[in-house]
């Protein structure tokens, strides 16, 4: 998604003002049940997309695992990167932030059946709901890619550009995918993942942030 994912979601958002408690709560809920649905729709059409939740996704075609499963396990070694690199506070909100969206994701498909849904369509939905859900997320001190922190520790230790990292862990994800999935679904999981990366990028701006 991505974790578009998450992409430059590990950026951790620089706000200026305080949420209380409750405001966190409400958006944590929001934010991951978007994110959640947005895996929906990409499972439903044998999608995947980038960063972390794309490789959690890509290992449940794999092996049979749910994705709630996978998606938490991955993560778990990326909380001691972050806790150095974002501090207790980020790495805290982030867990609790994987921790909704595995599951949701385990209980989502229980609650909503899709009889269809074709996979451009799956990718456009499926990106359009993950950008905004993380946008939520990433405006309350959280995240979702795991891949991100590492690429930012990297960036502190040697220097390697933490856009280069994600980018080079996204191109060997798509590549492995093609050897599981369709070419045409790689295509179009390509193109949610750009969705979701667009509107990321468009509104996740401290310019645009109404507590400026």
């Amino acid at each position: 998604m991505s974790d578009p994912s998450a992409t430059s979601a590990t950026n951790e958002p620089h706000t200026r003002i305080e949420h209380s408690l409750t405001e966190d709560a409400m958006a944590f809920v929001v934010g991951t049940a978007l994110c959640a649905l947005g895996l929906l729709f990409l499972t439903h059409a044998g999608l995947i997309t980038g960063q972390t939740a794309g490789l959690g996704v890509l290992l449940s075609y794999v092996t049979g695992w749910s994705f709630g499963a996978v998606f938490f396990v991955v993560n778990l070694p990326f909380y001691i990167l972050a806790w150095r690199r974002m501090g207790p506070r980020f790495t805290v909100k982030s867990f609790i932030a994987v921790a909704l969206v595995s599951g949701m994701s385990e209980v989502l498909p229980e609650l909503l059946v899709i009889e269809r849904l074709d996979p451009p369509l799956a990718a456009f939905l499926a990106g359009a709901v993950t950008g905004l859900g993380l946008i939520v997320i990433f405006r309350h001190g959280a995240s979702l890619g795991g891949v991100g922190v590492l690429a930012l520790y990297l960036q502190d230790r040697i220097g390697l550009q933490a856009g280069w990292t994600q980018l080079a862990f996204d191109a060997c994800l798509f590549a492995a995918a093609l050897a599981v999935l369709d070419p045409g679904l790689v295509l179009w999981s390509l193109m949610g993942a750009v969705v979701a990366n667009t509107i990321i990028a468009v509104n996740h701006r401290k310019d645009r942030y109404i507590g400026r």
